[in-house]
């Protein structure tokens, strides 16, 4: 059991957690720190999540988080994220569960509504307009003065 969940999944919010058959880890030697472990201990992780197949997220969701993942989604509709921060497997796995869980709960925020456009009011449009036709005057005062 990690801190995300439990043998159920990995949770999100409150309101999602992905199941584990969704998820699928494979281990592979690191190119990260670790010494000499490095060449003989496969530490870090390939985390693949089948998020256009997946049954807990909405189908915008999923859109924004394919979006989201960018060079990390497949054409399949997988992410694919991997960890070798870590000289553990342990930590490397939770590392990208973590990363995992940060995607998926920015990808849940809706974006906000599109900008509507609107007009100035009379009134701001000729306050505006007196404003600098006041310090156009004032500029022109400043001018030679002609006898």
């Amino acid at each position: 059991m990690d801190r995300y969940g439990s043998e159920k999944g990995l949770f999100v919010s409150s309101r999602v957690r992905i199941p584990d058959d969704e998820l699928e880890e494979a281990f592979i030697r690191s190119a990260g720190p670790g010494g000499q472990n490095v060449n003989k201990v496969a530490t870090a992780v390939q985390l693949r999540f089948r998020a256009s197949a997946s049954s807990v997220l909405s189908d915008d969701v999923k859109t924004r988080l394919l979006k989201l993942a960018g060079s990390r989604a497949t054409k399949e509709g997988e992410i694919l994220l991997e960890a070798s921060r870590h000289r553990t497997q342990e930590r490397n796995r939770q590392d990208a569960r973590d990363r995992l869980v940060a995607l998926v709960r920015e990808a849940l925020v809706p974006p906000p509504p599109p900008r509507r456009k609107t007009r100035p009011t009379r009134g701001s449009v000729e306050r505006r307009l007196d404003a600098k036709k006041g310090r156009s005057d004032t500029k022109r005062m400043r001018g030679r003065v002609d006898d």
